[in-house]
């Protein structure tokens, strides 16, 4: 395992603690803040993900925003691919997809141009540690080479670290959004 990988490896260790410990602390509400900034972009289309493990639940600022425009969620089609994103709505049937999370029986694909990643720690930067696939970075990749794409994390205030092991390929976010703060991110 090469030093960078170790240090990604160590960093997600210590990030997935911290947000388990968050997970079972938080009350209603969580995504609160994430409604008061998908207000501002009422019927841009966006996906959201339905949230696994301990990941912090985006599920009632997607429902909101549903009713003022197209939402949808990841698809993972295979390993080392970009994900695709299937139109949801709050009441249309799921199966089961890969990692555990939820997708619409019947997938409707369509591009999005705001995306809420799930993450395992970031940082002030705008850094974010995913899981390790790179799923993330290179559907960021992608949709940016095509039109201005707004990559918003959504995590608890603990998953924040100093600093974090990046890679060139690791595609950066533009904001922050916690059960308490928003985190605007400038690229200067």
């Amino acid at each position: 395992m090469s030093d960078l990988a170790a240090r990604k490896a160590g960093a997600r260790k210590a990030a997935f603690a911290r947000r388990k410990a968050a997970h079972a602390m938080v009350g209603p509400g969580a995504a609160a803040q994430l409604s008061a900034v998908l207000a501002g972009y009422r019927g841009v289309p966006l996906a959201g993900y339905m949230p696994i493990r301990t990941e912090i639940d985006p599920l009632p600022a997607m429902v909101e925003a549903a009713a003022h425009g197209m939402v949808g969620v990841p698809v993972i089609e295979g390993e080392g691919v970009a994900l695709r994103f299937s139109q949801w709505t709050p009441d249309c049937a799921l199966i089961d997809g890969p990692f555990g999370a939820r997708i619409p029986a019947t997938p409707a694909y369509f591009e999005p141009e705001i995306l809420i990643v799930p993450l395992v720690a970031f940082d002030a930067a705008g850094n974010r540690l995913g899981y390790g696939g790179g799923f993330y970075d290179r559907t960021l990749e992608q949709l940016r080479a095509r039109r201005a794409t707004l990559a918003i994390g959504f995590a608890f205030d603990a998953q924040e670290a100093e600093a974090l092991p990046l890679e060139p390929t690791d595609q950066p976010l533009d904001m922050i959004v916690t059960e308490s703060r928003v985190v605007m991110v400038s690229r200067g």
